[in-house]
């Protein structure tokens, strides 16, 4: 004797599906958000290198001479 599942009323139904849909909506917003914190890594992985090149090709503190903030004015102070 076969055992049958008995029907479930028709809301019960709707709000199954209506589940299921925001499950997968759900599931899809997250796929896009994971792929965004992926490329968001990768950015600051490669901003942190060019950041330690420029530390490198930047001359040391110590090396270059004082300057004065009267060099810094444009030529009509």
């Amino acid at each position: 004797m076969p055992t049958t599942t008995p029907a479930l009323p028709a809301d019960v139904n709707d709000r199954l599906t209506n589940l299921e849909i925001k499950a997968s909506f759900s599931e899809d917003l997250l796929d896009k958000l994971d792929q965004i914190i992926i490329r968001q890594q990768d950015q600051i992985d490669r901003l942190t290198q060019e950041l330690q090149w420029l530390r490198q090709q930047a001359p040391a503190e110590g090396a270059a001479a004082p300057r004065s903030l009267r060099d810094e004015l444009p030529p009509h102070y």
